[in-house]
């Protein structure tokens, strides 16, 4: 695992990036707000807005990047991360606008993420939440999970050693559609663990997915990624290789 300053933790940090959507629902301010009471890690945070800027001085003090119109998501995060010196950063979090977060949460979450050497990691989703996989909403009884599937949101987290492999993101598939097939298998290269965290469920019931892109072309652009790209089936990806909190299982998620 690379956390040099694991033993200092006044000197682990983390930089948060997402974007907002000024005209369309948010909470953003409830979520910047959460990202920054960590008690654990040096946060900062750089968010690009579509449209006009949020009122709340919280939100305005770390918009870096102002877009009159819309671009695909992870267009806009290239961009947000082009000119950071990443390696000042242990962890990078990605996260949408329209989530709520538990109490605690950065602390948690990333004290468990640390605790069990996931590389590449997400909250596991509430059950009121919108969920396009069912394998990623939250499962009673569990801490975490070791698993071959981190999904693209609404919000996850890179450790540093990592970096090199995902970033830049590749702009073929925009949306970031497909990512979440062919990460587990650089992952799986590079020898790092993955894994869902089930103690820190994210709220995502604000805005249905999909709004704002077309379905059909995000679609198509997938599926040409995926032609090119070495990327687990959705059965393979599916799969639970080690659970935290109960006996541990080595089980598949069937009917997702």
């Amino acid at each position: 695992m690379n956390l040099p300053s694991e033993n200092r933790p006044e000197q682990r940090s983390v930089l948060v990036v997402g974007v907002y959507i000024s005209a369309q629902t948010n909470n953003i301010e409830h979520i910047v707000g959460q990202f920054a009471l960590s008690h654990n890690w040096k946060v900062a945070q750089k968010w690009a807005v579509i449209g006009d800027e949020a009122n709340a001085p919280s939100v305005k003090n770390v918009t870096r990047l102002r877009l009159e119109k819309g671009l695909p998501k992870f267009v806009i995060l290239n961009r947000l991360l082009a000119d950071e010196a990443l390696d000042n950063y242990d962890f990078i979090l990605l996260s949408d606008d329209d989530i709520s977060l538990p109490p605690d949460f950065l602390d948690t979450y990333l004290d468990l993420v640390v605790k069990y050497d996931f590389a590449l990691a997400q909250p596991a989703r509430t059950h009121r939440s919108y969920i396009d996989h069912h394998f990623v909403a939250q499962m009673p009884g569990l801490i975490a999970r070791k698993t071959r599937f981190v999904e693209i949101g609404p919000l996850l987290s890179l450790r540093r050693d990592i970096f090199s492999t995902l970033l830049p993101f590749d702009e073929s598939s925009p949306m970031g559609w497909g990512y979440d097939f062919v990460w587990p298998c650089l992952m799986s290269r590079k020898g790092v663990s993955i894994g869902i965290i089930d103690a820190t469920p994210v709220e995502h019931s604000m805005r249905k997915p999909v709004m704002n892109y077309s379905y059909d072309e995000t679609n198509r652009a997938m599926a040409v990624f995926l032609s090119q790209h070495q990327h687990l089936t959705r059965g393979e990806a599916f799969t639970i290789l080690e659970s935290f909190g109960r006996c541990p299982v080595e089980e598949h998620i069937q009917g997702v």
